[in-house]
C-alpha cells in the first residue's frame, strides 16, 4: 500500500515537472526573427530618413518605439518564457514595421539590397538547408553561428537608434557576402 502511494505520489511530481517545462521553454527561433526584424525596421528607418522620405520627428518616433520593444526584447532573450510573450513582441515589430512603410510610400527604390534583408535571406537559405539535410551538421552549425554573429553586431552598431556607419555597413556587407560565397557551395 504504501507502495502505491509513493509510486502515485512520484508520477503526480514527474507530471507537474513535465507540464511545467513544457509550456515554459526559450525559443531560438523566435529571437532570430526578432532581430531580423528589428535590423530591417532601423535600416528601414534610416534609409527614410536619408531619402527624406521621413521627417526627424517620424523617425525620432519610430526609432522610439522600436527602442522600447528592444528593451523587451532583451527582457525575454535567452529566457525560458511562454511563446505569447514571445508572439506579443512580434505583433509590437509587425505593427511598427507596417506603420513604417505607410509613412514611407516612397517611389524612389535603393538599388541594393539591405543588410538586413540578406540577414533574413540567408536565414532562410541556412533553414531550408538544415531542413533538407543539405547542408552537413557541422557546416550548418558554423554558418547559423556565423550569422548570429553578424546580426549581433549589426544589432549592435545600430543599437539606441542610432545608424551604421558607412564603415560598419560595409564591413556587415562584406561578411554576409562571404556568408553567402560560403553557402553557395551547397546549392
Amino acid at each position: 500500500m504504501k507502495k502505491a502511494i509513493l509510486l502515485t505520489v512520484l508520477m503526480g511530481f514527474g507530471l507537474a515537472l513535465f507540464s511545467g517545462c513544457a509550456t515554459m521553454q526559450t525559443w531560438p527561433d523566435n529571437q532570430r526573427s526578432a532581430e531580423n526584424k528589428m535590423v530591417v525596421i532601423q535600416e528601414k528607418i534610416g534609409d527614410g530618413l536619408k531619402t527624406g522620405a521621413l521627417t526627424t520627428d517620424q523617425s525620432q518616433m519610430f526609432l522610439t518605439t522600436l527602442k522600447g520593444i528592444r528593451t523587451d526584447y532583451e527582457a525575454l532573450r535567452d529566457r525560458s518564457v511562454e511563446r505569447e510573450e514571445w508572439n506579443s513582441l512580434h505583433g509590437r515589430l509587425d505593427a511598427l514595421g507596417d506603420e513604417i512603410n505607410r509613412a514611407l510610400a516612397r517611389p524612389t527604390r535603393i538599388e541594393e539590397p539591405r543588410n538586413g534583408d540578406r540577414i533574413i535571406a540567408l536565414q532562410r537559405r541556412i533553414d531550408d538547408g538544415r531542413i533538407s539535410r543539405r547542408l552537413p551538421l557541422t557546416e550548418e552549425r558554423d554558418y547559423q553561428s556565423r550569422l548570429d554573429s553578424i546580426r549581433s553586431d549589426y544589432l549592435r552598431m545600430t543599437e539606441g537608434g542610432r545608424s551604421a556607419t558607412y564603415e560598419g555597413r560595409a564591413e556587415i556587407s562584406r561578411r554576409l557576402d562571404s556568408l553567402e560565397s560560403d553557402l553557395n557551395r551547397y546549392r
